[in-house]
């Protein structure tokens, strides 16, 4: 089956075609399609299901849309559905003009707002103190300890608007204390900051069958495929 991915970024193509290795995927750019949706949600279901209503009215054909981003537990769950405007303490939902950062500084300034929240208080046992503003109901888990973060991914598979199946995944982990520890060659993102306990290494240190077997993307991805099966 030939499914359109509402998405420009090479990564995920190559993420999901490794996934979904018995279909073929196909992004917009690669027919030419002009798609560039403002993902105006306030959590990660309602932009996949903004990029694939977009793109299903192009191409009137089957879509799979996600929207994905990286949870710090102790800053409230930013970056979140801003991961990738994210600029900074100052500009956590990013920059009022629209401009962005290297993604290099978005995973300095994560390890650099994380450790001065942290040092902020001597007592994390109780979770209510890392309520933010900025999502006052928010209290995080701590899983994987103070440092906890989790990635967060909305697969949205449109066969058109009016049937369309949605799976959400995580995948737990925590933030390196020190930018000059962010190692890896594979991945992309925040994965070279993003530790994973039971493996002692990034996620950008995992070899791609690796990651795809745990990632919060390849978790949604195999759900949509049982249901793919069934169809």
């Amino acid at each position: 089956m030939k499914i359109y991915l509402a998405s420009g970024n090479l990564n995920k193509k190559r993420e999901m075609s490794e996934i979904f290795s018995e279909h073929t995927i196909v992004i917009p750019k690669d027919e030419g399609i002009d798609f560039d949706p403002v993902e105006t949600g306030t959590d990660f279901y309602q932009n996949s299901m903004i990029k694939a209503r977009s793109l299903w009215d192009i191409v009137h054909c089957p879509v799979i849309a996600d929207d994905s981003g990286i949870c710090v537990d102790a800053l409230g769950g930013i970056p979140g559905v801003w991961s990738a405007r994210y600029a900074g303490p100052d500009f956590p939902k990013g920059k009022p003009d629209g401009s962005k950062i290297s993604q290099e500084e978005q995973n300095a300034f994560l390890i650099e707002s994380l450790n001065k929240k942290l040092a902020e208080f001597s007592d994390i046992t109780d979770p209510k103190k890392f309520v933010t503003n900025e999502n006052p109901d928010y209290i995080p888990a701590f899983i994987n300890g103070p440092r906890s973060a989790h990635y967060s991914c909305s697969m949205v598979l449109m066969l058109n608007p009016s049937r369309f199946f949605i799976a959400q995944e995580t995948m737990e982990g925590t933030i390196i204390e020190d930018i000059k520890d962010a190692r890896g060659q594979y991945g992309f993102g925040y994965d070279p900051i993003f530790f994973l306990p039971q493996y002692g290494k990034t996620d950008a240190e995992l070899l791609p069958e690796q990651k795809n077997a745990i990632s919060h993307r390849g978790k949604a991805c195999r759900i949509l495929q049982k249901i793919m099966a069934g169809l």
